[in-house]
């Protein structure tokens, strides 16, 4: 079995609104301005997922900037799950900045069967990430919901990238140290913050976080599992190819390749996921 944690679709329509979307919202110029750029549905993503055998996957929204933008991906989003009950899981795209309406979004999303927040992109979307005065309205209500938050995350060093951003581990261990009860998912690899699990506060301040492998190819060998494993557990890395960027495939591959027993594997490919989304499959449609 296979749950992929972090993926991406998008409404067919935006595809001909490139062009003005790119002029609208910040984070969808960031990411997808580039004409090269994919932009998948979710018929794209449930073929890809019959091909490379994942079971389910959650469907995230972006950090949009624009509330019209934002609720028109998270329709979508709410209907893909609907017309693929068994298959998808979704979050929701929300920007804190939005106040209010941001609140009012989440509910209606919630109400929806959303189960999470994400992916946020704090640079884009211009606020603190580290901020606890400015993240304690969305926080209240996610805790008061049970929901999940997937923020993007980037490293310190290294190559760059489009859409790397400053939301490194020293603004997300800010964050997690603001909410602990929360449940954070931290994209990326959490841009390298389980390398700092060696000293006991940050390993003690991580209990209710979880790191995604999304992109991982992209950033790191394949013995990022094993010396993950190592710092802070199998039990909070879950497996996510960040699809349409990546394919599960290749992620699938870098897993198999790690070095890690079989149950170590397993845990990361779908059961930290199976508990955290409360899943109960016993077939794929």
């Amino acid at each position: 079995m296979i749950v992929d944690f972090h993926t991406h679709i998008l409404p067919p329509e935006f595809q001909n609104l490139r062009s003005e979307f790119i002029n609208t919202d910040a984070t969808f110029s960031d990411l997808l301005r580039n004409p090269t750029a994919k932009i998948a549905t979710a018929e794209d993503l449930i073929e890809a997922m019959d091909r490379d055998g994942v079971d389910v996957s959650v469907i995230m929204g972006f950090g949009w900037t624009d509330h019209g933008v934002a609720r028109a991906s998270n329709d979508y989003i709410i209907n893909s799950v609907a017309k693929y009950p068994t298959r998808l899981r979704g979050f929701a795209g929300i920007n804190p900045s939005w106040g209010d309406i941001a609140i009012d979004e989440v509910e209606r999303c919630a109400d929806a069967g959303l189960l999470g927040i994400g992916e946020m992109h704090p640079d884009t979307q211009q606020f603190d990430l580290g901020s606890s005065t400015f993240m304690q309205p969305l926080m209240e209500i996610v805790h008061s919901l049970e929901l999940m938050v997937t923020t993007h995350c980037s490293e310190p060093v290294g190559h760059s990238y489009g859409g790397k951003g400053t939301v490194r581990p020293e603004v997300l261990w800010q964050f997690i140290q603001a909410f602990p009860n929360a449940t954070i998912i931290c994209a990326h690899w959490g841009g390298g913050l389980p390398f700092y699990a060696l000293m006991p506060e940050v390993r003690k301040s991580l209990q209710n976080v979880y790191f995604d492998t999304a992109a991982s190819p992209f950033l790191y060998d394949k013995d990022v599992f094993q010396v993950v494993a190592s710092l802070i557990g199998v039990e909070q890395i879950l497996f996510a190819s960040d699809y349409p960027v990546l394919n599960a495939s290749r992620l699938i591959r870098q897993l198999e390749t790690s070095g890690l027993a079989q149950d170590k594997r397993d845990a990361i490919a779908y059961g930290n996921a199976t508990r955290l989304l409360k899943l109960q499959i016993t077939h794929t449609e």
